[in-house]
């Protein structure tokens, strides 16, 4: 899944974390891709990956299917094209379909990112 968000990329980041971890979510990593394309003299679009998620939600799910522990922790994808900010993620029907889930979990995921940055 993918939307535009109305913040600059380093402030999009930000305001993700701080709303998830408002919620109760750990951030587990912060990676600037960019910086880190610097730091070997390469260019690369702001592209910052955070990985996020609940120990306590996630741990049964992956009990129950293993296979889903490739999707989690959560991740989100902070990345700039063309003067826009996108947010990228694997959405909750992915993952059910991936997976080959009975359930679709996280479904409130979508809604709970664009709350973070007030986008309808």
């Amino acid at each position: 899944m993918d939307f535009l968000s109305p913040h600059p990329a380093e402030e999009t980041a930000a305001l993700l974390e701080n709303f998830l971890s408002s919620k109760g979510m750990k951030i587990f990593a912060r990676i600037d891709q960019a910086a880190e394309a610097v730091a070997v003299g390469l260019a690369l679009r702001p592209t910052i990956l955070i990985l996020f998620g609940n120990p306590k939600a996630g741990t049964p799910l992956m009990q129950q299917y293993p296979e889903l522990a490739l999707d989690l922790p959560l991740r989100v994808l902070v990345w700039e094209e063309a003067g826009k900010v996108h947010v990228s993620f694997p959405g909750p029907d992915e993952l059910r379909d991936r997976y080959h889930l009975p359930i679709t979990p996280f479904e409130i995921l979508p809604g709970l990112l664009k709350s973070a940055l007030d986008v309808r």
